[in-house]
């Protein structure tokens, strides 16, 4: 099928970065650089000096996007094809690197041709312009864009159009009165994808902050202050651990079945915007610090710490990422008690690392299984195999139920009394929490738990009723 005048079509012409592709192709590389080539991130303030073009080329030369998983602009990309079916001559024009965009053309399949940075020219604005002069021979071109370098473009397109554009570009081409032929909007509202990256259903976590100031049955104004403050920097914190976690993770996330819907796999968000979060959280988080004793900022600290080590490289070593999981968990504990100077028992701390290392387990072990369902094989470097399952659910379910005999230790010692009147009533929690475990692991082990388990906790109805029952059983117990 021709369009009606097909001869006399402009070529369109279509900028990359935040426009065919939802994200920024460079910052992308440079993620994947600082996860896959750490070493090498130092060697890039060089590359600065030498201009934007070399440095596009250096790090093509080492790091590889995968082209296929990309956050492409779906209603932009469909646009392309249709007017592709009909005969009109389509260019990708960015200021990417060549090699990049060749990919990116060779996959898609619908480039006429391919103009870009070439390691010494940086082909955007003017000097895109110019290319494109030169490219058509003066002959006027239509042109789709999204930021303020692509305004000297679109003053010159025959139709300007623009994809998920920036507010000052709208601003500059308003001021202009230059007109827009089309929109292509392909984003999640930034509230909704905020509120997303921060993961705020996570800090449901770090209510084990509050933990050691309920069992010490010590609900003091100025300690339950303490707490609060403690809980809102903790979150703050993690929150800015999440979105870094995420941003070394881009490239993995985009072709993991539900990580790619990510607010920075899925191109909602920029990596900037990311970096300006964590650094703001991470102030807020240090501020409340501040007016809380000194301990719990090393507590604090340490966990930045661990999750940093964790995000960049020790998540990929086998059982060592468990255990780093479950230990950040009695590490919430120990930050809280910091906060409200109150110690932590040693049953306290034993129970902990036994319940959380059975529940980061389920975590793994519910991955693999999903794996398994669905054919595939593990992808994402964390070192596990498909055989590891059954050897994983024995470590679990093990560990849960020691950190049932833990509890249960503990209510039969002579301390308990000293915090409960009828300590033998406590009992009755030991076949809730065998209840609880066991009914986790059988999920898990019929493909049922595809969420983080303490989340889990946390919003499944049956978790919430025997969590009432194990408070109200210590409230008469404490009686």
């Amino acid at each position: 099928m021709q369009h009606p005048d097909s001869g006399l079509l402009r070529p369109l012409c279509v900028d990359l970065d935040g426009t065919l592709v939802k994200s920024d192709t460079l910052v992308d590389s440079l993620l994947v650089l600082l996860r896959t080539h750490p070493q090498s991130i130092l060697k890039t303030f060089r590359w600065v000096l030498q201009g934007k073009a070399a440095l596009k080329a250096q790090v093509g030369n080492i790091v590889t996007l995968d082209v296929t998983h990309l956050p492409y602009n779906r209603p932009l990309l469909e646009y392309l094809q249709q007017e592709r079916g009909l005969g009109r001559r389509i260019y990708l024009a960015t200021g990417a690197d060549a090699r990049l965009a060749e990919k990116i053309a060779a996959h898609l399949g619908i480039f006429d041709g391919v103009l870009a940075s070439d390691g010494n020219t940086n082909l955007t604005g003017g000097n895109k312009l110019a290319s494109l002069k030169s490219e058509f021979h003066g002959e006027d071109f239509d042109y789709i864009g999204n930021a303020r370098p692509d305004l000297p473009l679109l003053e010159h397109a025959g139709a300007a159009m623009l994809a998920n554009p920036h507010a000052s570009l709208r601003t500059l081409l308003k001021s202009r009165k230059i007109p827009i032929h089309r929109h292509f909007e392909d984003r999640a509202s930034h509230r909704k994808a905020f509120l997303k990256a921060i993961r705020l259903h996570q800090w449901a976590k770090n209510v084990l902050i509050f933990v050691p100031l309920l069992l010490a049955h010590s609900l003091k104004l100025p300690l339950v202050l303490n707490a609060i403050m403690a809980f809102f920097s903790f979150s703050l914190c993690a929150s800015a651990t999440y979105i870094v976690n995420d941003l070394l993770d881009i490239e993995t996330d985009r072709r993991h079945p539900k990580k790619r819907f990510r607010p920075f796999a899925a191109g909602d968000l920029q990596a900037s915007t990311g970096v300006a979060i964590i650094v703001a959280f991470l102030a807020a988080g240090f501020v409340g610090a501040y007016f809380l004793p000194a301990a719990f900022l090393g507590w604090l600290l340490l966990y930045l710490v661990v999750t940093l080590s964790y995000s960049l490289a020790l998540k990929r070593v086998v059982l060592v990422d468990v255990i780093l999981l479950s230990g950040l968990y009695t590490v919430r504990m120990l930050a809280g008690g910091a906060a409200t100077s109150i110690l932590i028992s040693t049953w306290l701390a034993g129970f902990s690392v036994f319940l959380f290392f059975s529940l980061a387990m389920v975590k793994r072990f519910s991955e693999l299984l999903n794996l398994q369902e669905r054919g595939n094989a593990p992808s994402n470097g964390r070192g596990y195999l498909i055989s590891d399952i059954e050897q994983l659910r024995s470590f679990g379910t093990a560990s849960g139920y020691a950190a049932i005999v833990v509890f249960s230790l503990y209510i039969s010692g002579t301390n308990v009394t000293q915090l409960y009147a009828h300590p033998v009533r406590m009992w009755l929690i030991v076949p809730l929490m065998l209840l609880w475990i066991s009914r986790v692991w059988l999920l898990a082990s019929r493909g049922e738990m595809n969420e983080d388990p303490v989340i889990f906790a946390v919003t499944d109805r049956m978790s919430l009723l025997i969590g009432l029952a194990v408070v109200l059983i210590a409230i008469v117990a404490a009686l």
